[in-house]
């Protein structure tokens, strides 16, 4: 399949079908480095460390956001981003596949909620996290299954109200643990805590049985969508370092109606998600995609002139709003 064909088929499956991204932290650069800049000894300390301190400036408020052209930028890739999917929601017809889009992302930070708090004083779309309360924001997983819809003044029509999901199977650096009449929830806040309820990669065994038990329950919501029937998952940013979820791709390759596009952040990457997939064998509906299948208006080059495709360079393949004639063959 020609570079053409695959951005034509992507954009395509983008609108026709349940749409599923998984997000991990490559998609956060430049302000939050990659899992692998760091020592093996604290890796995980000094990578929580600095997601903690880049989400305190981000909840600092613009003057602080604007000091950090890291994070500035960062936040611009993810605005940008939302925004193609809110478009992408829009050009979707609801009595095919519901206006509801999956963010999953293994992100402690919160970059996501930054950009969908922006692009939500722009755009008429529902955020869901999961949560339900009002000064106690609580986690609760059946949330997920709500839709909201507009009912016109006169009763005389009812449109779905476009949403986007988002589920941290890895937890946030705003979540707490709290007790209530002896029973343990998750709370969302909106400051940076100490000791945030997150979990490394591949950590959930290390994790006391309430908090084992939710965060295996955020990845069940995830292999419940990869389940379902037409539906397609967009990957950027992650290398399936995180068993569990290496596992459940494997398993979803089994689905005939699941579509999954993986894109490589470069050459090397590709090597490293077959590696951490087992070697999987691409297949009908499984393709891993690096910077050169696609044209150079989509794809970055480095200092060396070395390709890659980030967050930002999926957004401009999503972007259907310059390329509504796609559609219209």
């Amino acid at each position: 399949m020609g570079e053409k064909d695959i951005v034509k088929t992507i954009r395509k499956l983008a609108i026709t079908k349940q749409l599923n991204f998984l997000i991990g932290s490559g998609a956060s650069l430049p302000a939050i480095s990659l899992m692998s800049d760091y020592s093996e000894e604290n890796r995980n300390d000094a990578l929580l460390k600095r997601v903690k301190e880049k989400s305190n400036i981000i909840l600092n408020g613009e003057e602080a956001i604007q000091k950090d052209t890291d994070i500035l930028e960062t936040i611009q890739n993810y605005e940008r981003f939302i925004l193609s999917i809110i478009q992408l929601l829009n050009y979707s017809n609801s009595r095919q596949t519901p206006k509801n889009i999956n963010i999953f992302t293994t992100n402690y930070d919160l970059f996501i909620e930054k950009a969908i708090d922006i692009q939500q004083q722009k755009n008429y779309f529902i955020f869901n996290d999961g949560s339900r309360g009002y000064f106690n924001r609580i986690l609760d997983s059946s949330n997920y299954n709500s839709t909201a819809s507009y009912k016109g003044l006169n009763d005389n029509y009812i449109n779905e109200i476009p949403c986007i999901l988002l589920i941290k199977p890895h937890g946030s650096v705003n979540w707490e643990k709290i007790e209530f009449k002896n029973s343990n929830f998750i709370k969302v806040n909106n400051f940076v805590l100490d000791n945030p309820v997150v979990v490394p990669p591949t950590g959930y065994e290390q994790q006391e049985t309430f908090l084992n038990d939710h965060f295996h329950e955020m990845l069940r919501v995830f292999q419940l969508e990869l389940d379902k029937p037409q539906s397609v998952l967009f990957v950027i940013g992650f290398s399936f370092q995180d068993s569990h979820i290496a596992k459940m791709i494997r398993r979803a390759c089994l689905n005939p109606e699941l579509m999954i596009y993986i894109f490589a952040y470069n050459t090397e990457d590709k090597e490293r998600i077959m590696g951490n997939l087992k070697n999987i064998s691409e297949n009908l509906n499984c393709k891993i995609l690096i910077p050169k299948d696609f044209g150079k208006e989509i794809f970055s080059l480095d200092t060396n002139s070395v390709p890659y495709f980030t967050i930002k360079n999926l957004t401009t393949l999503l972007n259907i709003e310059e390329n509504e004639a796609d559609f219209n063959d």
